[in-house]
């Protein structure tokens, strides 16, 4: 794959007032092997939050923080211009090599992986599953999802490769799903970095009950307790009473 990125500080004029901030700019391109399948993207964020990217096969550009829009130009011909020369200058970076395909290139670093429902879990009822794949590069990285050991891909949607600060990458599969006690869940995640393929399992466990037989003892316990508060609190409250007339009746004498 090739990429470049570019840092400048720059000013963001708006009606009234001035924002100063840190642009970063990414951009690359990648080839498949053996499928041949060409993929390109530009990122742009400032003060380390995304922007924009621009997309090389949809050749569409699409607003993270669509209020920037306002704020400054941007020229998606130019960017996909640029994104065209990474694509030449790979071409003859392969044909040099004779398309022989490095074991350790030394850039890859492997992917850390989290698994988690978006909300809280209710058995029955719809929720969704997210793969988090973090700090790996190159932006070359697969993510499967499996039910019980079989496929699943029916709405599942994923985002873009989004930039870190520290010039690697994070991206996030989601996974529709409808929990029921038992089925196990598997987000599998393949990268060049990983010998192998990376795999967090997430399993759907109903909250655990107390058994019915000491359910009943609770309860039985609560109500005695309740019962023997109402019975002693007023003995003890005409105890009371009667102390307090017998010290009376003493102080008189």
């Amino acid at each position: 794959w090739a990429a470049g990125r570019g840092e400048d500080v720059v000013l963001l004029f708006r009606p009234q007032h001035v924002l100063r901030g840190l642009l970063l700019q990414m951009r690359f391109f990648q080839e498949s092997f053996p499928s041949k399948e060409e993929s390109g993207l530009f990122l742009q964020d400032i003060n380390g939050e995304e922007t924009l990217h621009v997309d090389w096969n949809t050749k569409q550009q699409i607003w993270r923080l669509p209020e920037i829009k306002q704020a400054i130009h941007f020229d998606v011909q130019g960017v996909l211009g640029t994104i065209a020369v990474l694509k030449n200058n790979l071409a003859i970076l392969m044909k040099r090599s004779n398309w022989t395909q490095s074991q350790n290139g030394g850039c890859e670093i492997a992917p850390i992986v989290k698994l988690y429902l978006k909300t809280p879990l209710e058995m029955g009822d719809p929720n969704v599953l997210i793969c988090f794949a973090d700090r790996f590069s190159p932006p070359v990285l697969k993510i499967t999802w499996l039910k019980n050991g079989q496929l699943v891909s029916q709405g599942v949607e994923e985002t873009a490769y989004f930039p870190s600060v520290d010039n690697t990458f994070r991206k996030f599969s989601y996974l529709p799903l409808v929990p029921e006690d038992g089925d196990i869940y598997t987000c599998q995640v393949e990268h060049w970095g990983l010998d192998q393929p990376l795999q967090e399992t997430w399993t759907a466990k109903a909250p655990t009950l107390l058994p019915e037989t000491l359910e009943n003892m609770v309860c039985a316990l609560g109500l005695a307790v309740a019962i023997l508060g109402i019975i002693t609190g007023p003995i003890i409250f005409i105890k009371a009473r009667r102390m307090r007339s017998d010290n009376r009746g003493r102080g008189a004498l």
